[in-house]
């Protein structure tokens, strides 16, 4: 299942050609920021780091549990959890899925499932929890998935960063 959620996440957020990136060295406070006024309040323990392909990664000590996406200026495209549940539907084809949360505000959809690898004797395979989410702040879209590995207590705080992700005016 690895690097499932990824593709998922490259696809929604358009990425062309995306591969999975290790995250680079040197972290980021808790509330670490994607750009300058952007926040995203972290759970006590995680830490943050800017991935080489520009993504933010947070997670508890030596591993990400949460990719963030920024989309500037593409509030407006902010998909619902239906269009997610569609796009995860259509890249997951060779797992089973379990849908365990839609949610759609006027700034945030998420969409929580549990995915498990289809096997070829018709079994299934280790379940996973995962989440996918887009929050809309101001013009801005950002686009929040869950990483492989992540425990379903890790997905949970990941889907709140996600949905409490803020932008704070310019200092005066």
């Amino acid at each position: 299942m690895r690097g499932g959620a990824f593709v998922t996440l490259a696809l929604l957020a358009g990425c062309r050609g995306c591969q999975e990136e290790t995250p680079s060295s040197g972290g980021l406070t808790e509330d670490a920021g994607l750009r300058s006024g952007v926040k995203v309040p972290l759970p006590p323990g995680w830490s943050a780091q800017v991935a080489t392909d520009g993504s933010f990664q947070a997670g508890p000590p030596g591993r990400p549990a949460l990719r963030v996406d920024l989309k500037p200026g593409q509030g407006e495209q902010m998909p619902s959890s239906e269009k997610l549940a569609d796009t995860v539907r259509e890249q997951m084809k060779s797992f089973t899925l379990s849908l365990d949360q839609e949610e759609d505000t006027q700034s945030f959809s998420l969409l929580r499932v549990t995915l498990a690898p289809s096997l070829a004797d018709g079994g299934v395979g280790a379940e996973a929890p995962v989440f996918f989410g887009a929050r809309r702040v101001g013009d801005d879209l950002f686009l929040c998935a869950s990483l492989p590995g992540a425990s379903a207590e890790e997905v949970r705080l990941a889907t709140e960063a996600c949905r409490t992700i803020q932008v704070q005016a310019a200092p005066r």
